[in-house]
Formats: C-alpha cells, structure tokens, sequence
C-alpha cells in the first residue's frame, strides 16, 4: 500500500526587529506622560550634582553637596562618584572626582567623562568659590588625570555652567555660570556670568570662540540646556540671585557659521520662568523639570514640567512633577529622562529620590 504524502500546517515566520526588542527590555517605557521609580542613589542623599549618560545603559552622578556628619554645618561638598546601571537598577562607586566640587561643569564625549571646574568650599566657610581645574575620567581604567585649569587670564572659572557637546568636532561648550555663590545672604549677590567657553577634547587645550558666540545676550546660572540639530539652547536659569528667575531662551548654532553668527534669542518664551531646573532633549523637544525660586510654590520650589518645541519654537505645560526638585540634572536615554536626587526646598535639601520620566 503506499504511503500517503505527509501535510505539514503553515508557518508564519515572523521577522523580529531585535534593535526594539533589547530596547523594550531594557527601557520599559510604563506610558506617555508617566513616572516611574527607581532604586534610589545608594549612600547619601545628594544636591547640586551634574547627572551624565556614560552609555546606553549607564548614568553617572558626579560631586555635589551631601549632609554633613557633624555640627559645623548642614552640607558638605563631596567628591563622590556613583554610577547606575539601567538593566539591573543597581549603583556602584567609581573613583571620586579629585577634588570635591558643587556646580561641577562636566560632560561626556565618545565615552570619557571631562570635569571642568566647578565651585569649592575649600577656600572660604561663608561662599561657594570657582576653581578652575581640570579632569578627565578614563572608566576602562577608572582614574582621572589632569587636564589644562580654565585660564583666567582669557576665560572665566566658574560653575553652574550650561554645557553642550559638539561629538563631531570634539568640542565641548560652556555658556554663562557662577563664579561665586554666599551662603549667608539668602540667595542673594550670587555673581553670574555670561561668558562662552570651548575646550577641544582632541587637542586636550581651552580655544577661542569667534566674538559674537564669546558671550550670551544675558547673564546666566542654574539654566537648562540641550543641543538640538546641531544648535544649543539655554533655556530659563536666574542671574545673580534664586529670586531672579528669566525664562529666555537663548541659541547658538555650533557649526562655523553658527558661531560666526552668534546667539539669537527666541521668541518662545518659558511659560514659567525659572532657575535650578533640569533638562533634557528627547525627539527634538527640550523638557524642563521644577526648579527653585518660587515665592508662592511650597519651600520655593517650582513644581512645572514644561516642554520646548525648538523646531516650532513653542512651549507647552505638562502635568507637575510627582517629586519636585531642583539642584539636579537630567539624561536622556532610550526615550526616557533620569533624573537622580536634588533638593525639595529652596536653597538645601538634598534627597536620594530618583525616578524617569517617559514623555
């Protein structure tokens, strides 16, 4: 008898897009609109800290003030780096910056980390002083090295900084910051700048901008900034006290012409206007989260998130923080913005909070 031919059932065979798959497993995005918790930084709570994306899947959170252990005051400035992992919310310290630092200016450029000055509590009880060293952090051997100190003589130390990556051609910006902040005043003489400062990463030297990208329109601390399509963008800060709140926002196009041209100052306007903020960009459209300096808020602080549509060169309000802080910074990564710590009153408060926002 002969045997019949065997029918198999169809298959369908599904192509899977891995890219968005090890994506999805790694940033599980809850919803627009959403927060969401993460494990909050081991050790101490912190404030005044720079937040840095060091990878795909890692962030770094960099100097800052932390409470002190005695009675001579309530924070101490520290020299402290932690670094979070995203697939496992885990953290771990790395090597501490070489001297400790508040407002430290720092960015991230093709996976080294450099530290360009900041403010010290080393040299005075009663202010918060600039200083202009140097660093850079090497994490495949997790040391830091020295780099050339902010020259005085042509450039302006300071802290507080808006900072900007040109990763095409290894530079790295800063626009306005502190070179002084009192602790005794209530917030107030706080010296603001509005200078424009560019080191070439590849050259390992401070350059000189051309004359109309030297200085932003006004002076500026405590600001937002994101680079969008090769342009940054300084949005809110204060100048010169956390009462004196603006809510400009000032650009600069980071290509040659751009720099030969100089800063122009938008027409959008923040809808609230306010300093200590923090901000990322995610789809060409810079978020802007709390901030400090709020008469009416509760302990000072601004409780707004409001996105900047740079393209339209609009603004629009979203629903308030869960947690509202300022003194911190934020990172992008795969859609979300991490932002770690910060203060929840005016002045100092530090927390270990530590949540994502997905747009």
């Amino acid at each position: 008898m002969a045997e019949r031919a065997r029918t198999w059932p169809k298959v369908n065979i599904v192509e899977l897009d891995w890219d968005t798959v090890l994506q999805t497993a790694v940033f599980p995005n809850p919803g627009r609109g959403t927060w969401q918790t993460l494990a909050p930084i081991a050790d101490y709570p912190r404030q005044e800290h720079v937040t840095l994306a060091l990878s795909e899947t890692s962030i770094g959170v960099l100097c800052g003030i932390v409470p002190r252990g005695n009675s001579t005051g309530p924070f101490e400035t520290t020299d402290l780096f932690q670094i979070y992992d995203i697939p496992t919310d885990t953290w771990r310290t790395a090597a501490p910056a070489p001297v400790p630092l508040n407002h430290p200016n720092a960015a991230v450029l093709n996976g080294t980390l450099y530290l360009l000055g900041g403010l010290t509590d080393q040299r005075t009880a009663s202010a918060w002083q600039a200083t202009p060293q140097s660093y850079f952090y090497d994490p495949a051997a997790d040391a830091w090295t020295p780099l050339p100190d902010i020259p005085s003589d042509t450039d302006t130390p300071r802290g507080s900084a808006a900072m900007a990556v040109d990763a095409e051609r290894g530079l790295i910006y800063l626009a306005g910051g502190l070179t002084r902040l009192p602790l005794d005043t209530g917030g107030t003489d706080q010296e603001t700048v509005d200078d424009v400062s560019v080191f070439d990463v590849r050259r390992r030297q401070w350059g000189r901008l051309p004359r109309a990208a030297r200085r932003m329109p006004a002076r500026r601390d405590h600001a937002g900034a994101a680079v969008v399509d090769g342009v940054l963008y300084v949005l809110g800060g204060r100048d010169r006290g956390q009462a004196n709140v603006r809510g400009e926002v000032f650009a600069l196009g980071l290509d040659p012409k751009g720099l030969r041209r100089g800063w122009v100052t938008k027409r959008g306007r923040m809808p609230t206007p306010r300093g200590g903020v923090a901000a990322a960009e995610v789809d060409g459209k810079v978020y802007v989260f709390g901030g400090e300096g709020n008469p009416k808020g509760v302990n000072g602080m601004f409780t707004e998130v409001e996105v900047y549509d740079t393209r339209r060169d609009r603004w629009e309000k979203l629903a308030d923080m869960e947690v509202p802080r300022h003194g911190t910074s934020a990172v992008s990564i795969g859609g979300g913005v991490y932002i770690p710590g910060g203060g929840i009153r005016q002045s100092g408060a530090p927390v270990n909070v530590f949540d994502v926002y997905w747009p």
